[in-house]
């Protein structure tokens, strides 16, 4: 691999929060790369539910996640960011100068040289949560799903859906109308979903679009070569089911991973990252921004994560030059818009 060139900024992450980093050092005017250990962009939003619809973004009504993470490409790339996709970061070290030191970040593909450092990298590298029940790898992809890419891959088909989070409820909706029936099952009786698509839930029940039960859990599946059955059993009653299955999609959540970063010395909660108003680590030169992150209030949201990735890249650019300002003023004045640059 060629040597990489010194960039001003290296982002870990390609996710939103990542690509309006990338966005935002580009008006700064400073030099940008993306490092992704996903194979495109756009983090969870294309890696997992690329189809749902997305309501809590500003000046949006609704937007599919795919829609929205072409769009924010767009922005982010327009002033030649790089992007090194399917890489993992494998380690960090601090490299003297004479010009005060740099960072070289470490991948599985090549060392990239680096004045700073944004950890926009989400949950980390994550796993979703499997069955926990015998053979099921041998089904993955072939009839079991951790994911929903295209719901049109389960057009006509017999679904069951496990899980009581927002994914699970989700798709409990947006199958409608495509799968031929849906059945979502939660071992308890709360739910972690929003309470709209809980009510929304309830009422395709009531109708019979689709069943919905508390306390049952899947036991087994069963199937040559793929998913043509599934056992399920009631956590209450030990009662059990075994029914015609086409699909089963378990949305139970994901393990979530630092990975290297780990072992850089950053002050962590958990899976988490603190940072202070700025969204600077404990390390110098290394910020941090999105859903990684941790300070009192915060809320893991994209939005949120746009907002922090301003912060971040303003106070990089800050830290690199002592002299350009922490706050740039006003997009719509700024002559790299073609504008008048106050």
């Amino acid at each position: 691999m060629a040597e990489q060139e010194l960039k001003d900024i290296s982002i870990i992450g390609g996710g939103p929060t990542g690509l309006f980093a990338a966005f935002y050092a580009g008006m700064r005017g400073a030099s940008a790369r993306i490092i992704d250990a996903l194979p495109a962009l756009g983090g969870q939003l294309m890696a997992l539910y690329p189809e749902k619809y997305i309501f809590d973004v500003a000046g949006f009504p609704k937007v599919l996640a795919k829609d929205l993470v072409r769009d924010m490409a767009t922005q982010a790339l327009q002033f030649g960011a790089s992007t090194h996709l399917g890489e993992i970061v494998t380690g960090l070290r601090r490299v003297e100068d004479g010009n005060g030191g740099h960072f070289v970040l470490e991948t599985s593909d090549g060392d990239y040289p680096s004045r700073t450092i944004i950890i926009a990298a989400g949950i980390g590298a994550f796993e979703a949560r499997k069955l926990g029940i015998e053979g099921e790898d041998r089904y993955e992809e072939k009839g079991l799903f951790f994911k929903v890419l295209d719901p049109k891959q389960f057009e006509g088909q017999r679904v069951l859906l496990v899980g009581g989070g927002d994914s699970a409820f989700d798709w409990a909706v947006n199958l409608q109308g495509i799968a031929k029936s849906i059945m979502l099952i939660h071992r308890r009786e709360g739910f972690r979903a929003h309470e709209a698509t809980i009510s929304q839930v309830r009422e395709l029940h009531r109708c019979g679009q689709c069943e919905l039960r508390t306390f049952w859990e899947v036991k087994a599946l069963h199937g040559n070569g793929k998913v043509e059955r599934v056992t399920i059993f009631n956590n209450k009653t030990k009662e059990e089911e075994t029914l015609e299955i086409d699909a089963v999609i378990p949305l139970l959540g994901f393990h979530s991973d630092l990975g290297a970063i780990q072992q850089w010395g950053l002050d962590t909660e958990k899976a988490d990252i603190k940072v202070d108003q700025v969204m600077s680590t404990n390390v110098r030169g290394i910020y941090a921004a999105g859903d990684i992150t941790s300070y009192p209030g915060k809320l893991k949201l994209i939005a949120t994560g746009a907002a922090e990735a301003c912060i971040a890249v303003n106070n990089a650019v800050h830290l690199i030059n002592p002299k350009a300002k922490v706050n740039p003023g006003h997009s719509s004045n700024m002559a790299i818009f073609g504008q008048k640059d106050d």
